[in-house]
């Protein structure tokens, strides 16, 4: 998510490896936030030098994509042409990007799968809000760094109105639901996968904490966005539809995770993070993992490369949520030694661009997403072989 906060020791994981169980870490002494964990969850002090400490060259970054987002046009869920089955333009509508039209039926209905081929026609704005969904969410991001890091005005009055008209305003704002979320023409007017598209917020919401003092972003409209996150969380846990994305078995599961205890700890619930947090474990690396590394319900899809190493970023990013409330996933291990660990290592040799992964993998197969796993794990694990195949990365420049 962020740059690596500096400081930050390996964890000692003799004995801690031994533990069935998320342990509780002491406030008081436990080390920065990882790399992979919020803005938001950062302490202010480690923020403030972070701003102090910036270079150049990353100014002249964060500049760029600030500016850069200035150009991304308010917009909201009013803007599809169609409407959803509710008849209300305010409920946020997708369709599932694997499934195309049966080329079998006069009509084409219902659709059919092709897992891991993306319909372009399930991308057009007319029938889609994720496009525009995703758009907003980083533009606000980078949004909220540029003004956080320069001070300029212009950043933060940008960033408000693209946030008050997509989930504030009356008359555009976004109702808390997914209930149309990844529908299948023909079959059905929304699925539990489609909740997956709102994890583009999460590193919004971790930014949006960088525009406190701003003109243009006042405590009663913080306010408001904590309120229709706290609803969306509960719609989250209560709905149908959430529910049964939660129960998922596969990186859908683990997304579910990482996006309902974010958005309670930006809502300011953070009893129900925690809680999550603290089933984690046993609900997902113990069901996901396999003792020798493999993620069993990765592998078996079209680019199970893409999503071996999509799932472990999940399981990372919670476990550094997790890290900043006190509570350890990073060395959550069952007694048949599951854990996050020996995931990555069943992942990390293959760094090695002379190394041929062995499943099925349709799309160009990008080894460059090992690189923020491989680094968290030399910080959180200090295991030097990490270092290596980051070396090789660089050398391969990331194929």
């Amino acid at each position: 998510m962020l740059i690596t906060p500096m400081g930050c020791a390996a964890q000692n994981t003799n004995a801690a490896q031994q533990n069935a169980a998320p342990m509780t870490m002491n406030k008081t002494s436990a080390p920065a936030v990882a790399a992979l964990a919020a803005t938001a969850f950062l302490p202010d002090a480690e923020m403030k030098e972070r701003k102090a400490n910036l270079s150049k060259s990353e100014r002249r970054r964060i500049v760029k994509d600030g500016d850069k987002a200035l150009k991304i046009e308010p917009t909201s869920v009013m803007e599809k042409k169609i409407l959803p089955p509710s008849g209300d333009k305010h409920d946020y509508m997708s369709v599932g990007p694997y499934w195309w039209p049966d080329p079998k039926k006069a009509d084409g209905l219902p659709w059919v799968r092709k897992d891991g081929k993306v319909n372009p026609a399930t991308r057009s704005t007319d029938v889609t809000d994720y496009p525009s969904l995703k758009d907003v969410s980083k533009a606000v991001e980078k949004l909220s760094e540029a003004y956080y890091y320069t001070g300029d005005e212009k950043y933060a009055d940008h960033a408000a109105k693209l946030l008050k008209l997509w989930f504030l305003n009356p008359d555009t704002r976004m109702n808390p639901n997914l209930n149309y979320g990844q529908a299948v023409p023909g079959a059905n007017d929304g699925r539990p996968f489609g909740i997956i598209e709102t994890v583009n917020w999460n590193d919004m919401v971790q930014r949006v904490p960088l525009l406190d003092g701003s003109a243009s972003w006042t405590g009663a409209d913080k306010k408001a966005l904590q309120n229709w996150f706290a609803d969306y969380v509960n719609w989250l846990q209560t709905s149908k539809i959430g529910k049964e994305e939660g129960n998922t078995k596969n990186n859908h599961a683990s997304w579910y995770d990482v996006q309902v205890s974010t958005f309670a700890l930006f809502a300011d619930k953070p009893e129900i993070a925690r809680e999550v947090l603290q089933k984690a474990g046993k609900r997902r690396i113990a069901t996901q993992i396999e003792p020798d590394g493999s993620q069993p319900h990765e592998l078996g899809r079209t680019k199970s490369w893409s999503y071996s190493t999509m799932n472990l970023r999940a399981l990372f990013e919670l476990a550094a949520i997790a890290e900043s409330q006190g509570i350890d996933l990073w060395h959550y291990q069952t007694k048949d030694g599951r854990s996050l660990k020996v995931a990555l290592d069943y992942l990390a040799p293959y760094a090695d661009s002379s190394k041929a992964w062995p499943h099925e993998q349709i799309a160009a197969l990008d080894r460059g997403n090992l690189k923020p796993l491989l680094s968290e794990g030399v910080r959180v694990y200090g295991d030097k072989r990490y270092e290596t195949w980051l070396e090789m990365l660089s050398k391969d420049g990331d194929k």
